[in-house]
C-alpha cells in the first residue's frame, strides 16, 4: 500500500496548526485537489473528542472521485485521525500530530491508502503522491495567511 510521512518544523503554535487543519470546510479554497467538501454530521464521541463525517470531492482534469472519512479531533492529544467510510478506495488512514517547540510547533503529517481499483490506482495514484507532498506546505501557507507571518513587521493601517 502507498504511503506517505512528513514531519515539519513551522512558526506557527501547535494549537493553531491543530485549528487550520481541524477546520475541513476550509480544504477546497487552499488544499492541492480538494474541489469540495461536505460536512455530513458533528458529534462528541466518548472520550470528548469532536467527530466529524464529512464527503471530499478531489479531481485532476476529468477525474473526479468522491469519499467519505470520519475524522475524530483530539484537542487535549493535538491529534487528528482519518478514517476511511465509503468511496474509491480499499484503505485510507492519516494521521496529523502536533507537537509544541520552542518559537513554533512540529507538525507530522502521515497517510496510507490503497484504491479499490487497480485501474484508479493507476490512474490518481502518482497524482496523489504529488499532491500529499504539497499537502504539509500548503497548510503552512495556509498558517501565514491566516496567523500572520512569524517574526514580520507589523501590518498597521493608516496613521
Amino acid at each position: 500500500m502507498p504511503s506517505f510521512r512528513t514531519k515539519r518544523r513551522v512558526r506557527h503554535s501547535a494549537q493553531n496548526m491543530f485549528d487550520l487543519v481541524a477546520d475541513v470546510e476550509r480544504y477546497p479554497e487552499f488544499l492541492p485537489l480538494c474541489q469540495g467538501l461536505r460536512v455530513r454530521r458533528r458529534s462528541t464521541n466518548s472520550q470528548g473528542c469532536d467527530v466529524i463525517v464529512a464527503d471530499m470531492d478531489v479531481g485532476y482534469r476529468a477525474i473526479r472521485e468522491t469519499f467519505t472519512s470520519r475524522v475524530t479531533l483530539d484537542r487535549q492529544k493535538l491529534e487528528i485521525l482519518v478514517e476511511y467510510v465509503d468511496g474509491p478506495f480499499r484503505h485510507l488512514e492519516n494521521r496529523w500530530t502536533f507537537r509544541t517547540e520552542l518559537a513554533g510547533s512540529t507538525v507530522e503529517f502521515f497517510i496510507d491508502y490503497e484504491f479499490a481499483s487497480r485501474m484508479l490506482g493507476i490512474l490518481m495514484g502518482s497524482m496523489f503522491d504529488t499532491a500529499f507532498r504539497k499537502f504539509s506546505e500548503a497548510f503552512e501557507q495556509r498558517a501565514d495567511r491566516i496567523y500572520g507571518t512569524p517574526g514580520a513587521p507589523a501590518v498597521t493601517g493608516p496613521a
